[in-house]
């Protein structure tokens, strides 16, 4: 008797699922657009100099943003012979406290493409209450020059790119963003998760504001984040998926798994984020019972994607 109860709830969770695809569907393709070209979303004069910063669309987001800053003579449009760029974003809130997010500071030269590279993990959207500015430093014939811009960033409506951030048992500041994949396919996709550090500052500000050193984020390295998948609504029972792998660091710097999609919906990215030692730092193992009806449990550190 317990099959058969089993079996009709199975039954009732797929014809849910059915019902409701069209919508998720409807959702998927109004939120989760995968931008593939980059385009200018900043271009300030300082002097001789035209900055042109580039990114996905054209615009900042919360979340990860791969960024392109260029610097061209603003009267021959000839690209700068730089030896350095220096880019901080700082966040200011509507009490005057300033912080910052993930970033490179240090922008690495890509020679042949004549534009520096980085990236940007906003930690929320531009409001009322919170303003971001940009400040960019760059060096040439050794002449230093500095420069802030305010810049608005947009609020993230592809959730497959959310984020999250915490505290973890070792009283430590984290970030998690999700970077690919921008629009995930019924299969197993890989997925790419950065994963940050926030330095805390071991002296007090020195020199004009913002003191770099007061605003520093570490890509850590060597840790595990470990990957259960689950639809939570009640109607799919909180059920998972095979063949997901977890996530580790590659070469890149970044952290790639495998998630496998069987269908389309909300799914929760339950995780589990250990140290190199294999301490866990965050997160809770998710209970296997199936339960249809019922809200799916998640871990103490998840992310929410809509596939």
């Amino acid at each position: 008797m317990k099959i058969i109860y089993f079996l009709v709830a199975v039954c009732l969770a797929a014809l849910s699922c059915t019902k409701e695809k069209t919508d998720y569907e409807a959702a998927i393709d109004s939120g989760a657009t995968e931008f593939t070209e980059f385009k200018e979303v900043v271009n300030v004069l300082d002097g001789d100099y035209n900055i042109s910063i580039e990114a996905l669309n054209g615009a900042f987001y919360n979340g990860y943003n791969e960024i392109r800053l260029k610097i061209t003579n603003s009267h021959t449009g000839e690209i700068a012979s730089v030896s350095a760029v220096t880019f901080l974003p700082i966040n200011t809130n509507a009490d005057g406290v300033s912080s910052s997010c993930p970033h490179r500071y240090d922008l690495l030269s890509i020679p042949d493409s004549n534009y520096y590279s980085g990236y940007s993990v906003f930690t929320s959207k531009s409001s009322a209450d919170e303003t971001w500015e940009l400040y960019i430093g760059f060096t040439i014939a050794n002449q230093p020059h500095a420069l802030k811009y305010p810049i608005t960033v947009q609020e993230q409506k592809n959730k497959n790119l959310n984020m999250t951030a915490f505290t973890g048992k070792d009283d430590e500041q984290y970030v998690i963003a999700l970077i690919a994949p921008h629009r995930p396919k019924v299969a197993e996709n890989e997925l790419v998760a950065g994963i940050y550090r926030f330095n805390k500052p071991t002296s007090p500000p020195a020199g004009d504001f913002p003191d770099p050193a007061q605003f520093t984020y570490t890509e850590v390295g060597g840790y595990t984040l470990m990957l259960d998948p689950r639809m939570p609504e009640p109607s799919m029972g909180n059920h998972s998926s095979p063949n997901n792998r977890d996530l580790t660091q590659e070469s890149d710097g970044l952290y790639h798994g495998v998630v496998n999609y069987t269908m389309t919906g909300n799914w929760t990215l339950n995780l589990m984020m250990l140290n190199q030692n294999g301490r866990i730092l965050k997160g809770t193992e998710v209970p296997t019972d199936f339960t249809p009806g019922i809200e799916g449990a998640k871990s103490e550190l998840y992310i929410d994607v809509l596939f």
